[in-house]
């Protein structure tokens, strides 16, 4: 078989069928890791005629990628979410912004944004955020006379703002397969992630004046009460100080600093009697599975990207798109419009780990009028939005689940409808990103 398909198809067409390949494993419900993985070495074998480069890949591989000191940020970020959760800081953030908001039409929804920003300040998972702040916003939603469709899509939207706003898990991920500087990432994440808070709350406002209907207004608070909201909300503050600040100031390496937040936020659970032993186990267990899945992906990544690069993939489309003369707007728009397309049917990771090995080469070598170094950082921010869309659209944006399974009384299809608005205003914010390379860049230019 091996020989036939030397004689019929080329090494890089051989590379070329490994994506629908995998694509078509994964939809046939065979994880996106075991997909990767296989498809690669049977790619290996194909190339390479033997089993000994396979033989050789199954033995090193693994040491190689799992030494790699950068990635035990990971765990760390998601023991920090685990304990964030579990410490009431989302309450606590909730019922600040609520004071605050509150009173306005639609200030319900806004509140439970901005809270969902602040929490995403201390969680770099965004289904961590989406599960927290709903437990917490969708009972008073309800009760305030919220429509299911603006309840329910408004937290689907808030959850992403934990991927968003750094730390980021998925941006760490983005840094190792790129080959990017993590610092500069969160750096330029910053404004993006604030833009899209705003973009959010006036898109509620903007709900809230077409369906009047669909939101209620809550009681005015005196200023007094306001400033009282916020005492509960320091911890939050003093930990994103510690891991961003110490961050940017030298004081902490990403990964030191990702440990210190994970101590910050443990401790505000044990102060708030939620971190019991079974609460304890429960976290490890929690970060434990998830890493094991996301170290996972990563090895089958290496090893079809192995594949890949041995069938000469990424430098063969690079050197044909440089050909090509095509202006590298198109192609940055194209790649863009296949997130998009993909987040209806993949979740974030999956699609950065299938994409970003090949798209990252690509982008790299095309002229935007910035500088190459900047190029990867700028795309970085992209790929982090695009992703962002894929998990609030429909039919499989997984926000939208975990949001809905929190509500008895929502139906699904009323949760994609209200996610839609929602989904038009991310779609303005990337275009601007686009258009703009510097409200990306601005910071990191400033900084470093």
């Amino acid at each position: 078989m091996q020989e036939l398909l030397s004689q019929l198809l080329t090494p890089f067409q051989i590379g070329m069928l490994g994506f629908p390949l995998v694509l078509l494993l994964i939809g046939l419900r065979i994880p996106l890791g075991a997909a990767m993985f296989g498809v690669g070495l049977l790619g290996t074998y194909l190339l390479s005629g033997n089993m000994r480069m396979m033989d050789s890949q199954l033995k090193t591989f693994a040491y190689g990628t799992f030494s790699n000191y950068s990635l035990s940020i990971i765990p760390l970020f998601l023991l920090m979410s685990e304990f964030a959760a579990r410490g009431g800081m989302s309450a606590a953030l909730f019922k600040a912004a609520q004071a605050w908001l509150g009173h306005r039409r639609g200030g319900l929804a806004m509140a439970a944004i901005g809270a969902s920003a602040g929490f995403g300040a201390v969680c770099g998972s965004s289904l961590a955020t989406a599960s927290s702040m709903g437990r917490v916003a969708l009972p008073e939603l309800e009760r305030a006379g919220y429509s299911g469709a603006l309840a329910t899509g408004a937290l689907a939207a808030g959850g992403t703002l934990g991927i968003l706003i750094p730390p980021s898990v998925v941006l760490v991920v983005y840094a190792i397969l790129a080959e990017e500087n993590i610092e500069k990432l969160f750096t330029a994440a910053f404004i993006p992630g604030l833009l899209a808070m705003l973009g959010y709350m006036i898109t509620i406002s903007i709900y809230a004046r077409i369906a009047p209907q669909s939101a209620g207004v809550g009681v005015r608070l005196a200023y007094r009460e306001r400033l009282r909201s916020l005492q509960a909300v320091w911890p939050v503050v003093l930990i994103f100080a510690l891991v961003i600040g110490g961050i940017y100031t030298g004081a902490f390496s990403p990964t030191a600093a990702a440990a210190v937040g994970v101590a910050g936020t443990a401790i505000v659970a044990l102060c708030n009697r939620a971190l019991g032993l079974a609460a304890l186990r429960n976290s490890l267990l929690g970060t434990a599975k998830t890493s094991g899945m996301i170290f996972f992906i990563i090895l089958a990544a290496g090893v079809f990207n192995s594949f890949l690069s041995s069938a000469q993939v990424p430098q063969t489309l690079a050197a044909y798109f440089l050909e090509a003369q095509v202006s590298p707007w198109s192609i940055l728009i194209g790649m863009l419009l296949l997130y998009l397309v993909l987040g209806t049917v993949m979740d974030s990771l999956a699609m950065i780990f299938l994409t970003v090995p090949i798209f990252v080469p690509i982008v790299t070598q095309l002229d935007f009028g910035i500088p190459p170094a900047e190029v990867g950082i700028w795309f970085g921010i992209l790929v982090l939005m695009a992703a962002e869309i894929g998990l609030i659209t429909p039919p499989v944006g997984l926000n939208l689940f975990v949001i809905n399974a929190l509500s008895k009384k929502v139906s699904i299809a009323e949760t994609y409808k209200g996610a839609l608005p929602f989904v038009l205003s991310d779609i303005i914010r990337i275009t601007l990103l686009v258009a703009f390379p510097s409200i990306t860049l601005g910071l990191v230019r400033m900084f470093y």
